[in-house]
């Protein structure tokens, strides 16, 4: 008989992603023909016209296995970050990284500190491998580093810091994370999941590369997903010292990075103009929400990414699916523990207003 017995205990600890509402599904499931989708932190300007091209390009060579060392992307990144090409590891968007450090490091006497509301899959990269989250509750919706610090124990592996935080926007500071670091033993690994840099405007935000060359336990992971908007090819990079790269890579499957994601990534990153223009647009679009919401006199907490933490003050289970009866998607964080509050997306300027104006008609129904 097949049940739970038949399976990895560890399985049974795990809690299945949940991701934004697909447009397609609301379409069908609603019977709408425009759904504007601002639940899943994806930049709504779309790829840089040179990536969409270079795509065009590689589709007739999707016959061949693609470089499995990501040579010419790994060259290129190199250089723009000032790291060394052995520095850099490359996966299928930065959640097949986070799983491949849990196979790296973490066993079942493993303790990973995490914050008490933050991306959930530094618990599947954990749970998957018999590791124990330590949760660390946020302070002020910012990662509250000293109780991080104060949390660790000769158990202690990982430490994630998602910086911007996923959902909150909040980012620590360049200050705070030096001073934790000297209090991190150099056996303890800390993570810094960097998905959201590019959006980063506040002044008091460190600049994690700086560290590797102090910091043997430094790992930073970003992603071509948002701000580069290639989400649908998947492709995220890690940075860190040689050695740990080298641990990290022995798991790593072959042929892991697509090839349209490496043509489209390369071309990306010689589009500086195009992710100046999506910056700036997210920069126009939180400062038009803001003012929305301040005249709606409902509460956000300030972002330094591109989706805004919004508290509703009623069920925002009830608010979520009339506003997707309105074709607008949006994300529900009653799964994060806030029973009142959703994560909006920053889109374009006409799908902020649409949202703004279905928020305001579902509020005064």
């Amino acid at each position: 008989m097949i049940d739970e017995s038949t399976v990895r205990q560890e399985i049974l600890k795990i809690e299945p992603y949940v991701p934004g509402k697909p447009i397609e599904d609301v379409k069908r499931e609603l019977g709408l023909e425009k759904v504007i989708k601002l639940a899943s932190n994806e930049n709504p300007l779309g790829p840089a016209p040179q990536a969409i091209e270079k795509m065009k390009e590689t589709v007739e060579q999707v016959n061949i296995y693609p470089d499995g060392n990501v040579h010419y992307l790994r060259q290129k990144l190199a250089t723009k970050l000032g790291v060394r090409e052995d520095e850099l590891i490359f996966g299928n968007g930065s959640d097949e990284l986070l799983a491949l450090l849990g196979q790296t490091f973490i066993t079942d006497e493993a303790e990973v500190i995490i914050a008490g509301t933050t991306f959930s899959e530094y618990r599947f990269a954990t749970n998957i491998m018999g590791g124990k989250i330590v949760s660390v509750s946020l302070k002020d919706y910012a990662h509250d580093l000293e109780a991080m610090a104060a949390a660790i124990t000769p158990n202690t592996k990982l430490i994630f810091i998602c910086n911007p935080n996923n959902p909150t926007g909040t980012i620590v500071t360049e200050e705070e994370v030096k001073d934790f670091l000297t209090q991190v033993p150099d056996d303890v690994l800390v993570i810094f999941d960097e998905a959201y840099y590019e959006y980063v405007d506040h002044s008091a935000y460190p600049e994690t590369i700086d560290y590797l060359a102090d910091y043997e336990n430094v790992i930073i992971l970003r992603t071509f997903s948002k701000a580069y908007a290639l989400a649908g090819l998947r492709i995220g990079y890690g940075i860190a010292n040689q050695k740990l790269i080298d641990y990290i890579d022995r798991v790593r499957q072959p042929f892991n990075v697509n090839l349209m994601a490496q043509k489209a990534a390369i071309a990306s990153l010689g589009a500086e103009d195009h992710l100046a223009k999506a910056v700036e647009l997210n920069q126009a679009g939180k400062e038009y929400l803001y003012q929305e919401f301040d005249k709606l006199e409902l509460d956000y907490v300030p972002t330094s990414s591109n989706f805004i933490l919004v508290d509703l003050a009623q069920d925002s289970t009830q608010v979520f699916q009339e506003l997707m009866k309105r074709g607008i998607i949006i994300r529900n964080m009653e799964s994060f523990g806030y029973q009142t509050k959703i994560r909006v997306t920053v889109g374009l300027p006409e799908e902020n207003q649409a949202f703004i104006k279905q928020l305001k008609a579902v509020l005064n129904d």
